[in-house]
């Protein structure tokens, strides 16, 4: 009787337990979006600094050129 009186509240506390498992707190959704836009917004920056690469050495070299021009006009 004592083995069956164990088996029987190992199986009644284990399906109560399924219920509380199932449960997500208000927190993980949260961690979960500010983590998802960390991620995105990342890549954004980075597709941005890519794209911005060729800007930024396009205007280096005409600032240079027209350096050049500037001293060599007497």
């Amino acid at each position: 009787m004592h083995v069956f009186a164990r088996v029987l509240a190992v199986l009644t506390l284990s399906l109560v337990a399924l219920s509380t498992q199932a449960y997500s707190g208000p927190g993980s959704g949260i961690s979960f979006f500010s983590a998802l836009i960390s991620v995105l917004v990342s890549i954004v920056v980075v597709i941005g600094a890519i794209l911005a690469w060729p800007v930024r050495a396009w205007l280096k070299r005409r600032r240079k050129q027209r350096a050049l021009r500037d001293s060599a006009a007497p």
